[in-house]
């Protein structure tokens, strides 16, 4: 893989980790679409772009970053407490146990049914209808006009969580399918976009870590093998610039609530995918 696909493959990481469209999806359509069919030469790339994500996305949201490990041990006797007689939690610790509680359904997934799910990623059927769905359920948020709420509650965190699980097979857009979720739970649009790109953190790293343990059972020269450093550092800088981009982006247009045009947007690639692999 030469420096020119790995630019590609990072901007396309880039910009569909934050935009509703399925970052997984396009990047088994562009590996496609580059000819790249060595799935090892994928993973280290693949590893590379999504910490560039992770990067971006602390950069972007480093005030609600500071904000929540500022006040995660802080602790006040004058907290009020439960009918159990157990202390409550401040905000900043209630917003992390929030993430918590979302990360069960995705670790699930991903320790148990890993193996299972990486099958998919090599059929762009399976991508053209998970980008239908990611267009149905935007276009559900859209249109639907549930009660709204200021805080996202510890079951609104634990669904939101589910819908980040299904979200692993490829076509299905993380960052809709959680919005979406969310936006159909009456959460509040600001708030939610937020949690939905904090909520990611601890799962990216979790499986960049899997995958790190992969490549070095298999051998850190064959894991590397036919990409260069200087390619995967394109790559990761490619991903980050335009993940710091798209993320500010997505923030403003939930708070829009302009996500219809992002389902029309994956109808159409996910009806030209179908097209495609039936012709």
């Amino acid at each position: 893989m030469d420096w020119i696909q790995a630019l590609i493959m990072g901007i396309f990481q880039g910009l569909t980790e934050y935009l509703p469209v399925s970052s997984s999806g396009h990047l088994a359509l562009a590996a496609k679409i580059l000819n790249i069919s060595d799935p090892e030469k994928v993973m280290s790339l693949t590893i590379a772009v999504h910490v560039a994500t992770v990067c971006s996305t602390l950069v972007i949201l480093w005030k609600e970053i500071a904000w929540l490990f500022k006040g995660l041990f802080k602790f006040d006797s004058s907290y009020p407490r439960s009918p159990y007689g157990i202390k409550s939690l401040n905000e900043e610790q209630n917003y992390a146990l929030n993430i918590i509680v979302s990360m069960i359904p995705v670790g699930i997934v991903g320790l148990c049914f890993k193996d299972t799910i990486e099958e998919f990623f090599s059929s762009l059927t399976v991508v053209g209808v998970c980008l239908l769905a990611t267009a149905a359920l935007l276009s559900f948020s859209y249109f639907a006009r549930p009660r709204k709420k200021e805080h996202i509650s510890l079951k609104d965190a634990f669904i939101i969580g589910i819908a980040q699980a299904v979200a692993v097979l490829p076509g299905l857009s993380r960052s809709g399918s959680t919005i979406g979720t969310g936006l159909l739970l009456g959460d509040n649009k600001e708030k939610l976009a937020q949690f939905s790109f904090l909520m990611v953190i601890p799962p990216i790293l979790g499986e960049a870590a899997l995958n790190i343990k992969d490549m070095i059972e298999m051998g850190a020269a064959e894991a590397m093998a036919g990409i260069s450093p200087f390619a995967l550092a394109v790559g990761f800088v490619a991903a980050f610039i335009t993940g710091c981009l798209a993320c500010k982006l997505m923030i403003n247009l939930v708070k829009k609530g302009k996500m219809i045009y992002f389902a029309i947007y994956c109808a159409i690639v996910g009806c030209a995918t179908l097209i495609y692999t039936l012709a």
